[in-house]
């Protein structure tokens, strides 16, 4: 179990109390999901969301690997005899792997470094003796000593180089100096990028940073990963810069006791190679890797967000629906399912060039229509959708059919058509028909067939493929697995895809259900699962309570009330005199239940969720269904003009900003700061992915597939805050003193009084004084001299005795 002191650390990170850290870290280890414990063990947790307790759970993982890896190096420094009390001090009170990775450092196996050699050599007391700057002796005097042919020292130049080596190397590897630097670059250092010469007149899409800074503390995710995919192609260079001298400077005062010493030069040279050989590359590339690391969360935090929101978009629900897969030369493939999802019948129609046969089209489309009284039309947003979006929308006017229809995403739908899982379901039909059945049960449900796709490739995500692809993966199916819970699952037409996500379950017993259920028909109750191999009583504690069944015998089976709690419904039940049937779904015998008697023995969150499960079984938490409506006038971008006002979906949300597809097979552009007159600091506040907006058109850049919206420009702006007239002043009844400053006669005062400054300008002057930037040389400006001349130098001036 965890220390206090990690238990409270973590609780600080995750702003949670302690007491629901630890309860919730001993829930985990025990191997509860996340989704089980923020649905059914509340009580315990004090209601903490799934978010918040998976937080919890990387954070334990976090301070498991750093207690492992603690071990190894008190272990690792404990087997070379170099383990000092203070050191073991200093090891045990550390909780950051970079400072764990500092303190072990020095004793850390290494590669033959220059140092490494030096000391083979036997020059480390030579060393000792230049770094404690106590001796009486000239340091060539000294040096002489150490002269050896047999260990290729021939010299006292060649010793005092090698002594240098093992102080730049003991200077580079201390523990506060990499922390001060680290945190120097990390609060005051600044990211600069530069095209790479001879580059300089190409048009790409990295032009903004041709030439460009911005903070470290400050720069956002996405510049620093579009950055960072610019270097990697080739396009740009990309550089950590701090100020060096001021951070030489303050080593120097460290290690140098007394500038006039004899000493002195030479641990200044030594402190300089130490700086621009080892410690700046070695903390640069440091920092570089934070940067790294911050922007990929940040990015598979967007990605994650998006997925969630793309996941829980409203379903259209249980209804026959055509799918269509547009098409040009090939036609467009069409696929009718029932209202399960259930494949019924597939065709092909040419209603654009170049067959372009609209008679034949409309007819098939009209007897697939009427044949299995289909409610919804959905097509995939690809090649030729808007023209086939019109075709269709003309045939449902001409022929007054009661259907709707819509324009989906086909993200993904033409990788999951040709997968394994594909080929098994549908192992007669070719690709592009299995792709028009996955359009088709996306507008059913789109959860149910979006779980069947890599998520990767639903394409929700910013800079997705530059970020670490196990992270990523990680993260993704995280929250899959969230929204798969929070909706919960139809035991009876649940695919292996979906049931693999529900808590406890997996990929190897989904298939073990579904092949359960094929084999015995469908399931009469929840209990039933624990006859299916590898159900254990584990599992089903995990499972149960997000799996339903529409038809069981048990109406609590159809809701989300865990069986574990089925004996206190039974109870609330007996209160009214009432059987369980009679309850559920009954309001006013519901709203007669005295719920506050059963939270004393069970829990006010638990009660609370039971008494909303009885009075909506099953409900479904995503939002009604709403159809978009696009522009009939627009097919194109060319057909897009400045100051047009339309209606899209946000498909993409990101940290610069949102996409919206507008129908033109290239999606808009609304910038972070077209979102709204007040200031969005994060856009997925503002809006969400699958939300219909409606924006207006401030840019159009056909050559370069631009299209700049605007949402704030539809949004009347607000009205200036008109500040209230000040009161006119009374003037003051006339005194002997102002009588006095008025004749002359008044004494000077001995300080003048100084001058008011009101605190908003106080505070504007402070952010006015800026710090100078810091220079772009790696170090300070210096003869550019090998170490040995440094040292003959040095010798001449210091070494030789008199």
């Amino acid at each position: 179990m965890f220390s206090s002191e990690l238990l409270l650390r973590i609780s600080k990170e995750v702003g949670a109390p302690v007491a629901r850290v630890e309860t919730t870290i001993k829930l985990l280890e025990e191997g509860a999901t996340v989704p089980f414990i923020a649905r059914y063990r509340k009580e315990a947790t004090g209601n903490l969301e799934d978010v918040k307790v998976r937080d919890i759970d990387e954070q334990r993982q976090y301070y498991a690997e750093l207690e492992a890896r603690r071990a190894t190096i008190l272990n690792s420094i404990e087997k070379q005899e170099k383990l000092s009390e203070d050191l073991r001090s200093r090891i045990l009170a550390c909780f950051s792997k970079s400072e764990l990775e500092d303190l072990y450092l020095p004793y850390k196996p290494k590669r033959k470094t220059k140092a490494a050699i030096a000391i083979e050599r036997g020059l480390e007391p030579l060393a000792n003796y230049l770094w404690e700057q106590t001796g009486d002796q000239p340091a060539g005097e000294f040096a002489e000593r150490f002269i050896n042919l047999e260990k290729e020292i021939l010299t006292i130049e060649s010793a005092i180089e090698g002594a240098l080596h093992i102080i730049a190397e003991r200077v580079a590897e201390t523990p506060e100096f990499r922390k001060q630097l680290r945190d120097t670059m990390m609060s005051e250092g600044v990211v600069r990028a530069k095209v790479v010469s001879g580059k300089e007149t190409e048009k790409t899409k990295y032009e903004m940073y041709y030439d460009f800074q911005e903070t470290v503390a400050k720069i956002p995710s996405h510049r620093m990963l579009a950055i960072r995919r610019g270097t990697r192609e080739g396009i740009l260079n990309f550089s950590i810069d701090v100020d060096n001298t001021k951070f030489i400077v303050t080593l120097l005062s460290r290690i140098i006791r007394d500038p006039q010493s004899r000493f002195a030069p030479f641990l200044d040279t030594a402190v300089r190679d130490a700086y621009d050989r080892l410690l700046l590359p070695s903390i640069q590339n440091e920092v570089r890797s934070i940067l790294k690391e911050n922007a990929e969360s940040e990015a598979i935090k967007v990605f994650e967000d998006n997925l969630r929101t793309l996941l829980l978009a409203p379903p259209a629900g249980h209804l026959p629906v055509t799918g269509i897969d547009p098409g040009q030369r090939t036609g467009c493939k069409v696929a009718v399912v029932d209202e399960t999802g259930k494949f019924l019948e597939n065709q092909t129609i040419y209603p654009t060039e170049p067959k372009q046969d609209l008679e034949g089209s409309e007819k098939t489309l009209l007897d697939l229509t009427q044949k299995y009284n289909v409610r919804g039309i959905a097509i995939g947003n690809g090649t030729a959708s808007r023209e086939t979006d019109a075709f269709v929308r003309s045939v449902v006017e001409k022929n007054k059919l009661d259907v709707f229809v819509v324009v989906v995403s086909e993200a993904g739908a033409s990788i999951y058509s040709a997968s394994k899982r594909a080929r098994e379901e549908f192992p007669k039909l070719d690709v592009t028909v299995r792709g028009a059945i996955s359009i088709a049960r996306r507008l059913q449900d789109p959860l149910a067939e979006l779980v069947k796709t890599d998520p990767k490739s639903i394409g929700v995500g910013q800079y997705q493929h530059d970020v670490d692809q196990k992270k990523l993966k990680r993260s993704l199916a995280s929250a899959v697995e969230s929204c798969v819970n929070r909706v919960g699952v139809d035991l009876n037409s649940a695919s292996v895809d979906l049931l693999k996500y529900v808590s406890g379950i997996g990929d190897k017993l989904a298939q073990n259900v579904v092949a359960y259920r094929d084999q015995h028909g469908l399931f009469c109750s929840r209990t039933q699962i624990q006859e299916i191999e590898g159900f254990g009583d584990k599992t089903f504690e995990q499972a149960a309570g997000f799996l339903r069944i529409k038809d069981a015998e048990n109406p609590l089976d159809r809701t989300a009330v865990h069986p574990e709690s089925y004996p206190l419904v039974e109870r609330m039940a007996a209160s009214l005199g009432v059987s369980v049937n009679e309850l559920v779904e009954n309001p006013t015998k519901i709203k007669a239940i005295d719920f506050k008697a059963f939270e004393t023995e069970n829990g006010r969150y638990t009660v609370s969720d039971i008494r909303e499960e009885l009075l909506r079984p099953g409900r479904d938490p995503r939002e009604k269904f709403v159809v978009p409506k696009f522009r009939e006038d627009v097919k194109e971008i060319g057909d897009l003009k400045d100051g047009m006002e339309l209606e899209g979906t946000v498909t993409n949300v990101t940290n610069f900003g949102a996409f919206v597809d507008l129908g033109v097979h290239q999606d808009g552009l609304v910038h972070i700061s077209e979102l709204s007159h007040k200031y969005v600091q994060d856009a997925r506040q503002a809006v969400k992915v699958g939300e219909i907006v409606k924006v207006k058109v401030i840019g159009v850049d056909p050559a370069m597939k631009r299209i700049s919206l605007s949402m704030k420009a539809l949004i009347p702006k607000p009205p200036k805050r008109v500040r209230g007239k000040r009161r006119p002043t009374i003037a003051p009844e006339p005194t002997e003193a102002m009588a006095a400053r008025a004749t002359g006669s008044a004494k000077p005062s001995g300080t003048p009084r100084p001058k008011k400054v009101r605190p908003e300008r106080q505070v504007l002057q402070k952010q006015q004084t800026r710090p100078p930037r810091p220079p772009v040389e790696a170090v300070p400006p210096a003869p550019k001299q090998t170490m040995e001349e440094k040292i003959r130098l040095l010798q001449e001036k210091f070494g030789r005795a008199r």
